[in-house]
């Protein structure tokens, strides 16, 4: 096996930073890896609007360390009221590379998101004539559907039916966690593409619910049983172009996670890739990892492939029990573990 892998350098496709203090501390952790991420809008109040879009981008280039080329890709939350000509020009003028679908109700601070996809018919028609991408947090919200089958249920009620409505939107998939999504993305056109995270590839609802609740492995979409970690890990290793590199990464204080009613997200940035690589040598994938992390993403965006590399070597990294983070613990994944690989710098 290598001691060391040097790939081009990889983007995020799916990520939160939050904001405030919260945001400058945690930007580093992603800038020093990924040479661009998309970062998503589901701050309180929400990023709805082109203008809310530039701000936030603006914030988040200030927190980036000096000299470290970091870009900030730009969504839009979408809701029931959502302007498709704002969000047109947002995506003609750069501002905005994508808008983003949250059931209401499905995560954090998703209460203002769309109520019934009927409402915004008009703005993904317009998407779909531009060529603005579309993600989409895929789980229904009805409280007759089990947590465990929201994404299933989802693929039928809503996505299926709207691909097959709108077949040249181009969709991405976001944080796909079970087989069946795996099975729609696979069978589904080239405007359909999905990103898969690390925490997805490494743990199933044991790591939550066994020998204790442990609210740092909780995020949303949840865990699924093992046949479903298995079916991503297949899906990510396998070489197909419609896979990508999205941690989701959600950073929420220790104090958030382990209260009466646990905040759902996993801080995976410090260490994503270091946890996505593990997973590609254990599948005797690390011929592919390059595709996942660093090509198939921009390639389904449409966007040019990084010019520089980073360099992962076979070395022991001890992670963290916690970090600090704008005066925030923070429990980040793999807390307390010693991870195989580790990342040496971007070329």
């Amino acid at each position: 096996m290598p001691e060391s892998l040097t790939i081009r350098r990889p983007d995020d496709w799916h990520l939160h930073f939050r904001d405030g203090a919260m945001m400058r501390a945690v930007v580093p952790y992603t800038a020093c890896q990924f040479a661009r991420a998309i970062v998503m809008p589901n701050l309180s109040p929400p990023v709805t609007t082109t203008a809310m879009a530039a701000a936030y981008r603006a914030r988040i280039v200030e927190a980036v360390p000096p000299g470290v080329q970091f870009a900030p890709l730009m969504t839009a939350y979408l809701t029931d009221h959502s302007d498709a000509a704002d969000l047109a020009a947002g995506f003609a003028d750069g501002v905005l590379t994508a808008a983003k679908l949250y059931p209401a109700g499905a995560t954090t601070n998703s209460a203002q998101g769309v109520t019934d996809i009927a409402n915004i018919m008009p703005v993904l028609e317009r998407m779909a004539a531009i060529g603005m991408p579309l993600c989409v947090h895929g789980e229904v919200t009805g409280d007759e559907v089990d947590i465990f089958d929201r994404e299933a249920v989802f693929i039928d009620r809503i996505l299926a039916p709207l691909v097959a409505r709108l077949p040249e939107l181009k969709v991405v998939f976001e944080h796909i966690t079970t087989s069946q999504a795996a099975n729609f993305v696979d069978g589904a056109s080239d405007r359909v593409g999905a990103t898969i995270t690390p925490q997805h590839l490494q743990i199933n609802r044991n790591a939550i619910l066994v020998g204790g609740i442990r609210p740092h492995m909780f995020c949303l979409p949840v865990a699924k049983r093992e046949e479903h970690r298995l079916a991503l890990r297949r899906a990510a290793t396998s070489g197909s172009g419609k896979y990508f590199l999205g941690t989701d990464s959600a950073p929420h204080p220790r104090h958030a996670k382990e209260s009466a009613c646990g905040c759902a997200g996993i801080f995976n940035a410090p260490h994503a890739l270091e946890s996505y690589v593990s997973v590609f040598e254990e599948e005797g994938a690390l011929d592919r990892f390059e595709g996942f992390a660093s090509e198939n993403g921009p390639r389904f965006y449409g966007l040019p492939l990084n010019e520089g590399t980073i360099t992962l070597d076979k070395a022991p990294l001890a992670v963290a029990d916690e970090l600090d983070c704008g005066g925030e613990a923070i429990v980040p994944f793999h807390a307390g573990e010693t991870m195989r690989w580790r990342l040496r710098g971007v070329g």
